[in-house]
């Protein structure tokens, strides 16, 4: 009896193990394969092309003045969506778990609620927001900027309607590091004399920071990849000033229907984003064993 109920279990966890192999394969590692082969190739599927090219799309791709300026404004967007959403994100979050504010539980879920709400329906409602005739942001703060028609404030438009539903997602994560920081630790730094101030440079951030890493690293690598809101709320425009690399695939891959060329800026995006993940984990490795 008791040899079958291990034979029961080896089996279960083997088939597991067969089944997470099956879905890395098939949804991780073949479009991994296959757009790294796609890249080689002259790749139109409406004609039936696919002609070994070697590394020609690359290098159309890094010579192309569009595909620099992408990038500028994918570390752009992806520089202050991070940075606002962990700036934000913590604040609401110590505001949420003082002793200042009641109905916490309503606060935290309606903070939260623009971040399961569908992208699609976010960017049309802040598209109407925007909107210099209509719009309810001209109407209440009393200004006259055609936000996503304006080369100066398209960007920052799709930037800001980022944070804002996304913000709750860093919230929910420092409320949770936060309410499992010890207390001891507090306790003896207020018998220390420590303030305000220097109990949360001292001993909240720096315990927090394995809860920052997480958003910040999650953050990126989402924000890397944006592309709806920018094909909703501006299509690109004006002109090319809010073309991100993801945004600049999907128009190659969908619009011109150029695969091959699509394929290596996925490609080029992906080492990339890996790049930007390994630095960003050593140099969190490097400060955790500093403060050691």
């Amino acid at each position: 009896m008791h040899n079958t109920t291990l034979q029961r279990i080896f089996s279960m966890r083997n088939i597991a193990v067969v089944a997470l192999v099956g879905y890395f394969a098939v949804f991780m590692a073949y479009p991994i394969i296959k757009a790294f082969a796609g890249s080689m190739h002259n790749w139109n599927p409406l004609t039936d092309t696919y002609q070994w090219v070697g590394f020609e799309n690359y290098a159309q791709v890094l010579t192309d003045s569009l595909f620099w300026k992408s990038i500028w404004n994918t570390a752009v967007y992806s520089f202050f969506s991070v940075a606002f959403r962990v700036i934000v994100g913590l604040a609401l979050a110590l505001l949420l778990t003082s002793k200042l504010v009641k109905a916490k539980s309503a606060l935290r879920g309606l903070f939260y609620m623009p971040t399961i709400t569908p992208l699609v329906a976010v960017s049309f409602v802040w598209m109407w927001m925007y909107d210099p005739q209509f719009g309810m942001i001209d109407k209440v703060t009393g200004l006259d900027i055609g936000w996503l028609n304006d080369s100066h404030w398209a960007m920052p438009a799709v930037i800001i309607m980022t944070i804002w539903k996304d913000f709750g997602y860093a919230t929910v994560l420092y409320m949770a590091g936060i309410m499992s920081l010890p207390t001891d630790v507090y306790e003896a730094a207020s018998l220390d004399g420590a303030g305000k101030w220097q109990t949360f440079w001292k001993i909240t951030l720096p315990l927090l920071r394995p809860t920052t890493l997480l958003i910040v690293i999650t953050s990126l690598i989402t924000y890397l990849q944006a592309y709806i809101q920018i094909l909703v709320m501006t299509g690109g425009g004006p002109g090319t000033d809010t073309y991100t690399i993801s945004y600049l695939i999907y128009d190659q891959a969908f619009t011109k229907y150029n695969f091959g060329v699509a394929s290596a800026m996925s490609v080029i995006l992906f080492v990339l984003t890996g790049v930007l993940t390994l630095l960003m984990f050593k140099a969190s490795g490097d400060k955790l064993e500093e403060s050691r």
